[in-house]
């Protein structure tokens, strides 16, 4: 992706603890906070979390009131090529492994965590935007 070319697509994120999961996702995954704005109270109005160099999720705050928003659970997949040691740092750093590093049959190697709050995490080497259309 380039800035002739944005992603078109945003994951977006509702947490009852968004600080918390912003430092869990910075510190145990390696996303870089790109722009972070709280609310009066401390909780996320809106936040931007950079991923390489074209990836970005968005992460807030659940609303006190029940909303459409906030449903479940969800799973991301975040490419990256040195799988084995970003599964190293996320084990060191705590996470729940729900699918250890494991050698697919289309050719990527991947491994998935789940984050404090439910959602699944996947990452591994395969990337979408490379891959034949069918």
């Amino acid at each position: 992706m380039t800035a002739d070319n944005p992603p078109t697509i945003y994951p977006t994120l509702r947490y009852r603890d968004a600080p918390a999961a912003i430092r869990w996702l910075t510190e145990t995954l390696g996303f870089t906070e790109h722009s972070v704005m709280k609310n009066p109270d401390g909780t996320i109005a809106h936040a931007e979390l950079s991923w390489g160099t074209g990836g970005m999720v968005m992460v807030g705050s659940r609303a006190a009131e029940p909303s459409p928003f906030d449903t479940g659970t969800t799973c991301i997949y975040l490419v990256i090529q040195e799988v084995d040691a970003h599964h190293d740092r996320a084990v060191a750093a705590g996470a729940e492994v729900i699918m250890p590093l494991t050698d697919q049959d289309y050719g990527s190697r991947d491994y998935a965590v789940r984050d404090p709050e439910g959602n699944v995490w996947a990452l591994g080497t395969y990337q979408p935007a490379s891959a034949p259309v069918t």
